[in-house]
């Protein structure tokens, strides 16, 4: 407990200076990676462009009670238009490439990639896309590189190749089962001699 302490409280009481292009590290410091474990995110993807209102004077919500809400019709024709210029809200995130490529057959390849790894791993949604000239198949919809870096390494011993990149996602599916998220997160520690890390 107190390994993984120390470093973060390094990071709040050690001045560092950063301007737009580079990170100056202060003498005496270096920039380490550190485990967090940080909470779920708590939004909901099933309400992603539904109007709330609707919701719950329809009876869809979880107790399957009808709520009664009363409020201008304004606020309400609000809500509708924002949905409606909103229809696929996206958030930046990561997923992995597992193809990426130019050749004259690449389009017919993306297609066999995309198909085979949908029948392989079926938990893992995967997309397609050209821009010009390559063609691409990305998986996953990850908010974190550590989860992705976790997916990576699943995938890894079928798709050697296969790398992590960032990119705006779809809304991923809560995790219902687990209350926190593992992340790694760079942390300025001071440094140690050596002869005291021996010890």
């Amino acid at each position: 407990m107190k390994k993984l302490i120390f470093p973060i409280l390094a990071l709040f009481c050690a001045p560092v200076f950063a301007t737009a292009q580079e990170l100056v590290i202060p003498e005496g410091f270096e920039m380490v990676d550190s485990v967090i474990y940080r909470p779920v995110d708590v939004l909901d993807s099933s309400l992603v462009s539904k109007s709330i209102f609707s919701v719950l004077s329809s009876g869809e919500n979880a107790s399957g009670a009808v709520v009664n809400v009363h409020q201008s019709s304004e606020v309400r024709s609000g809500m509708d238009r924002y949905i409606g210029t909103n229809p696929s809200k996206q958030i930046t995130g990561y997923r992995i490439r597992i193809f990426f490529d130019n050749k004259q057959n690449a389009r017919n390849e993306s297609e066999a990639v995309k198909s085979r790894f949908e029948k392989q791993y079926p938990g893992i949604v995967a997309y397609r896309s050209f821009v010009n000239p390559y063609f691409k198949v990305t998986v996953g919809d990850f908010r974190t590189k550590s989860e992705a870096m976790r997916t990576l390494q699943r995938l890894v011993s079928d798709y050697p190749a296969a790398f992590v990149v960032k990119e705006n996602i779809k809304y991923p599916a809560l995790d219902k089962n687990n209350e926190y998220i593992v992340d790694t997160v760079m942390v300025l520690r001071p440094v140690r001699d050596k002869a005291e890390s021996k010890r």
